[in-house]
């Protein structure tokens, strides 16, 4: 199943919370920060006021409370407005 997201909108895969800090301490699941970065995997068309900036495979950053959780057989995304995307990692 494929999700295309709508508008300005865009699906994200956020990027794994860091379980061990690096004097080797493991943080447990509930004291893990939300992850403020992801890759993109699929973008809307935009609208007429909002042309589309970011495309599939771009590394991006984003606000600690942006988009809404989804979760497609066993993966989760978030859908977010491309607005809602703070920065475009370039490599």
């Amino acid at each position: 199943m494929n999700i295309k997201p709508l508008a300005d909108r865009v699906l994200i895969t956020p990027t794994p919370a860091e379980e061990v800090t690096a004097a080797g301490i493991i943080i447990p699941d509930t004291a893990k920060e939300k992850p403020l970065r992801g890759t993109v995997v699929a973008t809307g068309n935009g609208t007429k006021d909002e042309e589309m900036v970011v495309k599939a495979g771009d590394e991006v950053l984003f606000g600690k409370y942006a988009g809404s959780e989804v979760e497609l057989e066993g993966t989760k995304y978030l859908i977010m407005r491309q607005s809602d995307i703070l920065a475009v990692l370039e490599k």
